[in-house]
């Protein structure tokens, strides 16, 4: 909580918040008896403690979901706007992907055998991102940790370099940020680190090249992990030449660069590396890559490749560490070549970033109506609000500007009358599926819980 950053009434918003509490629990006893039996067998009640962050005080049980639309347990309707974090970015349940599943299903699910749909998705990712070569995983935290271990393998350095608050999945070298002091610490939150991260990650802030230069040079560190813009602190945007930088920098240190699209790919069908030209040496691309089947890809320059399999032996493949026995399996690749073939296409993208833009300009013409000390920014189809008045340089900023007690009430509002947005942040993201009318009413709740927080 700031109160600087958030000139709002806190007695206030103490008595909304518990007004709408009250709502949440009196419209939602279906899911809430589920929550209650769920502390018997579950840890906090839900399959994953994250889950305990729905602003409700206990998250409503998903019934059904299909397109832009989520329906609970209760019976209650929500244009979903948080679409999975991610992961259902193609709407739910996409015609395409269902169809392939449904068929894929009766001619084997797994068999740790390749399918001809391997060698199409692989192609397709490098006609789209422009990465040669690639590997197949269940998640984009999968996809990671395996392009980190290959990393410091053809190398042969041990450190890994982050940015502060930056978002890679549950890798444990990226649950690290620079302290007070100039030195890499562990993030709050960090569930049993298995070595203090300042072993094994360096953490700088991002859009700080001098920071950047600095670590690079006694040339201890493996690659850098970035996201092309960071997205699970709120957006912040990279500053103009950033990137060139980043990549005249990893070269002249001789480290490699890899560029996680997971949460990016909202930029365009290609992600931001297409959008901007990127020239990564690793690209990860997880979430909705399989149309909400669990699946995920990490792709290599021939470069990278090549010195890959000049390290590879036959006798020890299966130990190294990467993959895993479903990984690549048969139905996720088919998942994945119908939602590339016809689900996250340009035409669709095109579509969804015109329903962000749309988001965008309406709640920043509420923030100005009110004359509020917020703003709202944008990447692609992903759009999110942070309560202060000047996009963050870097995700400490960014960090330092949420206000936990105001983030729940804003979502607690709309999750009341049928809107989802993402716990953890104030994100709202676009589906093919999503419509103006999904927008406007957006746009017309987050301006009633304004006037609400106004008095």
């Amino acid at each position: 909580m700031n109160d600087q950053r958030s000139p709002i009434d806190r007695a206030r918003l103490a008595e909304l918040t518990g007004r709408e509490l009250g709502r949440f629990a009196d419209e939602h006893p279906v899911s809430a008896e589920l929550f209650s039996r769920g502390q018997r067998s579950l840890i906090g009640g839900v399959p994953m403690p994250w889950m305990m962050r729905w602003a409700g005080g206990f998250p409503p049980f998903a019934a059904r979901a299909a397109g832009a639309r989520l329906t609970d347990v209760d019976g209650h309707e929500y244009v979903d706007l948080c679409l999975g974090d991610t992961g259902a970015m193609t709407g739910h349940g996409p015609p395409a992907v269902l169809a392939a599943v449904a068929d894929q299903g009766q001619r084997g699910i797994t068999t740790m055998l390749p399918t001809e749909d391997a060698i199409w998705v692989a192609e397709e990712l490098g006609r789209r991102f422009g990465v040669a070569h690639w590997l197949f995983t269940l998640s984009a935290t999968d996809a990671n940790r395996a392009a980190l271990r290959i990393a410091r393998q053809i190398t042969g350095r041990p450190k890994v370099l982050v940015f502060s608050y930056c978002y890679h999945g549950s890798v444990d070298e990226t649950f690290a940020v620079r302290g007070p002091g100039g030195g890499t610490v562990s993030r709050e939150g960090n569930v049993g680190p298995p070595a203090d991260p300042a072993q094994t990650t360096v953490a700088v802030e991002f859009n700080d090249t001098s920071q950047l230069e600095a670590a690079l040079a006694d040339r201890s560190v493996a690659c850098v992990l970035a996201e092309p813009a960071l997205t699970n602190v709120g957006i912040v945007h990279p500053a103009p030449g950033y990137h060139q930088a980043l990549r005249e920098l990893t070269r002249k240190h001789g480290t490699l660069l890899i560029i996680d699209e997971t949460h990016t790919i909202c930029a365009g069908p290609g992600g931001y590396t297409r959008a901007e030209n990127l020239d990564p040496d690793f690209l990860v691309f997880g979430k909705p890559i399989a149309g909400g089947v669990p699946g995920a890809a990490y792709g290599f320059t021939q470069k990278v490749a090549d010195m890959i399999l000049e390290r590879h032996s036959l006798e020890d493949c299966d130990t190294g560490g990467i993959g895993g026995t479903l990984a690549g399996n048969a139905l996720s690749l088919a998942a994945m070549r119908a939602t590339l073939t016809k689900v996250l296409t340009k035409e669709a993208f095109d579509r969804m970033i015109s329903m962000a833009e749309r988001w965008t300009a309406g709640v920043q013409k509420v923030i100005r109506d009110f004359g509020l000390p917020w703003h709202v920014t944008r990447l692609g189809c992903r759009a999110e609000y942070l309560f202060s008045p000047n996009p963050p340089k870097n995700g400490t900023e960014a960090h330092d500007a949420m206000d936990f007690e105001l983030e729940r009430f804003m979502h607690l509002y709309a999750m009341n009358r049928g809107i989802l947005l993402t716990p953890f942040h104030n994100m709202a993201l676009m589906s093919p599926a999503t419509t103006p009318e999904d927008v406007d009413y957006h746009s017309k709740v987050f301006r009633e819980a304004v006037r609400e927080l106004a008095g």
